[in-house]
């Protein structure tokens, strides 16, 4: 599917059709001129013989080219997937008590342990993978790092606490993004943050002010939406309900240009991560095709002027 850049352009199209309006306006105005030559015969003689439609094709095309350079410059682009070399991945994982539910086999922690361990593992090589642990706080666990085995470690030596700072995940996960080395250009590979949680944001910085850092950093944040309605946990003695605050998890992929993901089982939140690691694979870029539209005006314009010399010796 074809999208402008720059679409402001088309506001170029306003003087191309007053230039068309004003060539028929003309051709009215010639016949009005025409008829009042007393002398049939004297005017045929005194204009050349050119079929309509002859006359007005080059005018046609001309106008035509000018619509289709108008195009081009609005920066027309497709786009396309291409293979992604370099990357920055930063795994935030809630590590709240409510992940020692078991609602989900053997015990939403456990589950989500092996998922994200194997999901690093499988990571290409190339890509700077980090982590992140949150409960009351949030803390960088491992730095960026081409060490994926590292990071699969310090996934499966993860334990609980209390509490959940689900926006003190994304800030430390942004500040881990800025730890990644820049490349030769100086520029930094792109990066996204896989956030994983179960319940609701109890302490720290709100969802909605990660949002809007996240997305001011240019960073997608993917979430996942772990475990089930009907989870609970034991506490002095007493069973509380862990629902998984779904909404909130959305509305911070969707306004970060991240996807949310759901799992209720630990086969699910395998086929997930499997999902991320196929979207990390690519990135889509806009590839512009305005050279395309420029050089069909070209030739469009080149026609016209040609056919005008072949059918009238003129240009206009």
């Amino acid at each position: 599917m074809i999208r402008l850049l720059e679409p402001m352009w088309l506001l170029a199209l306003i003087p191309v059709a007053a230039l068309a309006a004003v060539y028929v306006w003309a051709q009215f105005a010639r016949k009005r001129v025409a008829v009042r030559f007393a002398n049939a015969s004297l005017l045929a003689k005194l204009v050349p013989k050119v079929p309509g439609w002859r006359r007005h094709f080059p005018a046609g095309l001309l106008v035509i080219a000018l619509a289709v350079l108008v195009g081009g410059m609005t920066r027309p682009a497709v786009d396309v997937d291409e293979p992604q070399e370099r990357a920055t991945i930063i795994l935030a994982i809630d590590v709240s008590l409510s992940m020692m539910a078991e609602d989900v086999s053997p015990t939403r922690i456990e589950a989500a342990k092996e998922a994200a361990a194997g999901f690093v593992n499988d990571l290409p090589e190339e890509y700077n993978v980090g982590l992140v642990s949150f409960a009351g706080f949030a803390s960088v666990n491992v730095p960026p790092t081409k060490d994926h085995a590292s990071v699969a470690s310090a996934i499966l030596g993860l334990t609980l606490a209390e509490a959940t700072a689900t926006g003190e995940a994304v800030f430390a996960s942004l500040q881990a993004v800025q730890q990644v080395p820049a490349d030769e250009s100086g520029t930094l590979p792109p990066a996204r943050v896989l956030l994983m949680s179960d319940g609701y944001r109890t302490a720290g910085r709100t969802v909605e002010e990660a949002t809007e850092a996240a997305a001011a950093a240019n960073i997608p944040v993917s979430t996942v939406a772990f475990g089930t309605d009907e989870g609970v946990i034991e506490l002095d003695q007493e069973l509380v309900s862990v629902p998984v605050d779904r909404e909130a998890l959305a509305q911070l992929a969707e306004g970060t240009g991240g996807t949310f993901y759901e799992a209720f089982s630990a086969e699910q939140l395998r086929s997930v991560y499997e999902d991320m690691e196929s979207s990390l694979a690519h990135q889509t870029i806009a590839r512009d095709i305005s050279q395309w539209f420029i050089g069909t005006a070209m030739i469009l314009l080149f026609a016209a002027a040609g056919l005008s010399l072949a059918w009238t010796s003129r240009l206009t």
